[in-house]
């Protein structure tokens, strides 16, 4: 519990002060490449997974991508990348 509150207390400073999301230790770092491929560091471990859904835990956020055929395409402790047709990304708090 006490990394979340410091994680989130990180996010507010790094908004308050503009910074970008690689400077703040513990903030996920997610890019979207087109509509087919989704990479993520700072992940916590998928939560769940079907070709429709995928839940990953992003420490202060619930990260829910919604598609068709989505795959997982790689993991590390640190790093993921996720494949298919990738209609919606929702960051849930």
């Amino acid at each position: 519990m006490e990394r979340r509150k410091i994680a989130q207390m990180g996010l507010k400073a790094m908004e308050h002060l503009d910074l970008p999301g690689e400077l703040t230790p513990g903030v996920p770092d997610m890019q979207l490449l087109g509509s087919r491929q989704f990479f993520m560091t700072q992940h916590k471990g998928v939560v769940s997974y079907s070709p429709e859904t995928i839940e990953i835990d992003g420490g202060t956020m619930l990260v829910r991508l919604v598609g068709r055929e989505l795959q997982l395409l790689a993991m590390t402790e640190r790093e993921l990348r996720v494949a298919g047709c990738i209609e919606k990304v929702e960051l849930v708090e």
